[in-house]
């Protein structure tokens, strides 16, 4: 049957000490969003706009990672779902903001999306180190790992599209970053959604 895991059992499976290590990255997490989404957009940039909302969806799933430690599976199972159902959402969101501004056309500034990108790249490195244990622990706690991991490689490449919409003058390198990322949201998240469903 549906068991519960102890938090001192689930702390010792993913080799952590304290619940203060997914507190930290939230913290981390929910404050980069702020000063993403804001620089993203004065910048008139959907790829920094979308590496917020990722910190917001980011910050969404320790929070119910948290919820969530100490609970049955099924909840667990239901928070997977939660989590990638968020990543849809962001998926969805991110193709249509990319469309839009492509459309209005223009370029977004190139300064700040490389400072921005980062900074975000400097908070997406730490909250991978601390998470570093967690990647052997259950679905829920491997997935809060490998999102802060798959972050700081998105990072890398925003950064290389600033580069890239500074030399060229272009919105479309940023676009088709913006683009990619939603496409690994929407192809990592719906999966998991179909596996529930049957």
């Amino acid at each position: 049957g549906l068991t519960h895991e102890p938090w001192s059992r689930s702390l010792h499976a993913t080799g952590c000490r304290s619940p203060k290590i997914l507190w930290v990255v939230l913290v981390i997490n929910a404050s980069m969003f702020v000063v993403e989404m804001t620089a993203g957009i004065r910048a008139g940039s959907s790829s920094r706009q979308a590496d917020a909302l990722d910190f917001l969806g980011d910050s969404a799933s320790y929070i119910i990672s948290l919820m969530v430690l100490t609970a049955s599976l099924r909840w667990r199972a239901g928070a997977a779902m939660l989590k990638a159902a968020s990543m849809i959402a962001f998926g969805l969101w991110v193709l249509g903001i990319t469309i839009w501004y492509l459309m209005q056309g223009g370029v977004p500034a190139a300064m700040v999306m490389g400072s921005i990108g980062t900074l975000a790249l400097v908070a997406n490195v730490v909250s991978a180190a601390l998470l570093l244990g967690f990647r052997t622990g259950d679905s829920n706690m491997r997935l809060v790992w490998l999102c802060s991991r798959n972050d700081t490689i998105g990072n890398v490449a925003v950064i290389l599209a600033a580069g890239a919409v500074f030399w060229l003058g272009s919105r479309w390198p940023e676009a088709i970053v913006a683009f990619i990322m939603a496409g690994l949201a929407l192809t990592a998240a719906w999966p998991r959604i179909m596996s529930s469903t049957r």
